[in-house]
């Protein structure tokens, strides 16, 4: 009897086995990747700077490549095609980010565009900040706002040059870019008298978020040992995050005094606030802390990232002068030495548009972009990519991409007016998408444009700039969460204009 059921049951084993073992033959491999030690896996051999570490990995082990950064399993793409199948053919799987527990502590919980996930609520806060907020009309309605800053940056510049004294760049843009988004958030709600104070407490907090987010954690590396914050990073992102809430809570006390007879939304927070009351009884309503999680991401992503820019650019147009006799040039024939920079002028600077394209190309904000997180496992490039795998799109390397770019390492503005090869930020084109791709590209291109074009046509139709004696031009770059300068540029504005009036 033994022998009776031994077979039958040694047979339905061995087919179980076998369907099994042809299960996971059919899957294809996970991508190749340099080998880790036990337990922390690759974290012991990272270099900081990720993007130029990632890039001469991808040399060795291809244009997908796996790590294991602790328990967490880590996947690198370097090529255009599989950037296109992830954020195109993919779309969808991968339109979710991978959250930072600091970027979370940021965000009230993670209720902003940048780190929600891809659901109803993003959907609606998205379609809020492109059609309300972000909309060409919009932003007309903010340009004297624009406009009034510039002004105020260049007087600044011109008294520092009649000193003969040189200026940090990076500090200059930071302020113009803090006090251009404070303008547009709160201008028109907050006292005049109280902006600087907002001011001055603002470049402190931003400043301090910034390097939080893009500082290693390792809770995120072993998210079984987030309870316990061994670096204390959530702690002190709370504290700023606190900090951040407090101003956003006395400008929205401000703006609630404020009445309006023709109901016009003076800045962005009174258009979110209306926004927030005709919504209260939709499907997915725009709470408090939604309002004010859109604020921070606009006051993060408005300022580091469109300094860093604009500072690239001018650093590297300092570097070639013939360039930037080039701008100057072009610039001098649409607005003349005996007139002042517009925004209605950018349109006639297509040298100018070039070398915020040519700079996004060699310097991109966020060289890795925000890194995806697929809902569910897929296959990419022939490999197997799990659930909740992490994976970063090295944008920096496939915008150095020899195969597609001549001589990717120069700086070379001129490449972007070749009508036969268009380019531009819609993401659309997988070898030059420095603002991202598919849903979750940047939703605030439209607003970086504006910001980086008027202030980089301001700085080079007002001034030359030369480097001051004691100080050097460095290009070398370092990587936060967004790719700066290494060394900060230290520059002397040469006023060029032909009437002084036109700077005062």
């Amino acid at each position: 009897m033994l022998a009776a059921y031994a077979i039958p049951i040694l047979t339905a084993i061995l087919s179980i086995f076998w369907y099994l073992l042809k299960r996971v033959q059919r899957r294809p491999p996970l991508p190749p990747g340099p080998r880790g030690l036990p337990i922390v896996g690759n974290l012991p051999f990272l270099d900081p700077d990720l993007h130029t570490y990632f890039t001469s990995l991808a040399q060795t082990h291809g244009s997908i490549f796996k790590l294991n950064l602790g328990s967490k399993l880590t996947v690198v793409i370097s090529s255009p095609s599989l950037a296109r199948e992830i954020l195109k053919d993919q779309d969808i799987n991968f339109a979710n980010h991978d959250v930072p527990l600091t970027g979370r502590a940021a965000t009230y919980g993670g209720l902003d565009i940048l780190w929600s996930p891809y659901g109803a609520e993003w959907r609606m806060l998205r379609k809020v900040c492109l059609l309300k907020l972000l909309s060409r009309k919009t932003l007309d309605s903010f340009y004297e706002l624009r406009r009034k800053e510039i002004r105020e940056r260049t007087r600044f510049l011109y008294k520092q040059s009649r000193g003969e004294a040189p200026v940090n760049v990076g500090d200059q843009l930071f302020l113009t870019m803090m006090n251009l988004t404070m303008n547009m958030l709160w201008g028109g709600s907050v006292k005049a008298e109280e902006m600087a104070s907002v001011g001055t407490e603002f470049k402190g907090v931003i400043s301090e978020i910034t390097r939080l987010i893009g500082e290693p954690n390792v809770s995120d590396f072993f998210p079984w040992l987030a309870r316990f914050d061994i670096q204390g990073l959530v702690k002190s992102m709370r504290v700023s995050a606190r900090q951040l809430d407090a101003v956003f809570d006395r400008a929205i006390k401000q703006m609630q005094q404020i009445t309006s007879s023709d109901g016009e939304c003076k800045d962005f927070l009174q258009y979110l606030m209306k926004l927030k009351d005709q919504e209260s009884d939709s499907e997915v309503p725009i709470t408090l802390n939604h309002v004010k999680a859109v604020l921070t991401d606009m006051v993060v992503g408005g300022t580091d990232t469109s300094m860093n820019t604009v500072e690239f650019a001018m650093a590297e147009l300092i570097n070639k002068p013939e360039l930037m006799k080039k701008a100057q040039q072009e610039l001098d024939q649409v607005v003349g030495k005996d007139n002042i920079v517009e925004e209605s002028h950018i349109t006639k600077l297509p040298y100018i548009v070039a070398i915020m394209k040519e700079t996004l190309r060699l310097h991109p904000t966020l060289p890795l972009l925000v890194p995806r997180r697929p809902a569910e496992a897929a296959v990419v490039g022939g490999y197997t990519i799990p659930k909740d795998t992490k994976i970063f799109i090295n944008v920096w390397c496939i915008q150095r991409d020899p195969n597609v770019w001549e001589k990717p390492t120069e700086f070379r503005p001129e490449r972007f007016l070749d009508n036969n090869k268009p380019r531009d930020f819609t993401g659309t084109d997988y070898s030059y998408f420095p603002f991202g791709s598919g849903r979750r590209i940047c939703a605030g291109v439209a607003l970086a444009e504006r910001m980086v074009l008027y202030t980089l046509a301001t700085l080079l139709h007002s001034f030359d700039w030369k480097i001051p004696q004691g100080h050097v031009l460095d290009l070398e770059e370092k990587i936060g969460i967004v790719l700066k300068l290494k060394t900060p540029l230290v520059a002397l504005p040469v006023p060029r204009l032909s009437d002084s009036n036109l700077y005062i």
